[in-house]
């Protein structure tokens, strides 16, 4: 397994970067083999009113071809390390069991002639896109009060995603 470690207006020593690689090899042994790479980023917050969550560590783990995703804040760099090791684990475990599950599940059976799902979608929306700028679709996801908008990109010619991330600021997803 890859782990790397590196921080964001934060300066890491060797020390801190083995004992975060550590514990993140540690977590990893839930799926053995199927953890590929995790990427760790450690900050700090420099807002004042964000003191009782200062340090933050988000990590993104490829798991059995498959993004896995956490994020942790917390007064002290351990207790977000902590936080976001627990958090890891955690998904990490249930995917294990969602795919194993997945191959030892039996076949759907019919109830009624409308087959048992557990992920089931319940609304489909279709709307036409016209091509838009980012601008644009940033101030239509906010007149939505949404937290991300699918367009049409004027600039670009491709689907994309406009989404509000977790610092406030925007973040973009676009098919390569």
């Amino acid at each position: 397994m890859e782990v790397v470690v590196h921080g964001r207006n934060v300066a890491i020593t060797e020390a801190e970067s083995a004992e975060v690689r550590s514990r993140v090899e540690h977590a990893g042994r839930v799926f053995e083999q199927a953890v590929d790479s995790v990427d760790v980023e450690l900050f700090e917050e420099t807002n004042p009113r964000r003191a009782g969550e200062r340090h933050k560590i988000e990590m993104t783990a490829a798991v059995s071809g498959r993004i896995v995703r956490v994020e942790s804040a917390a007064d002290t760099r351990e207790t977000a390390l902590d936080g976001a090791i627990d958090r890891l684990t955690r998904r990490i475990r249930n995917l294990k069991e969602k795919l194993i599950g997945r191959a030892r599940r039996p076949e759907i059976v019919a109830v009624e002639s409308e087959p048992i799902e557990t992920d089931e979608i319940v609304r489909v929306k279709q709307f036409v896109m016209k091509p838009m700028t980012i601008e644009e679709a940033s101030l239509q996801m906010e007149m939505l009060g949404h937290s991300f908008f699918f367009f049409h990109n004027a600039a670009t010619g491709l689907q994309s995603v406009l989404y509000r991330r977790r610092d406030g600021r925007l973040g973009l997803i676009e098919p390569s």
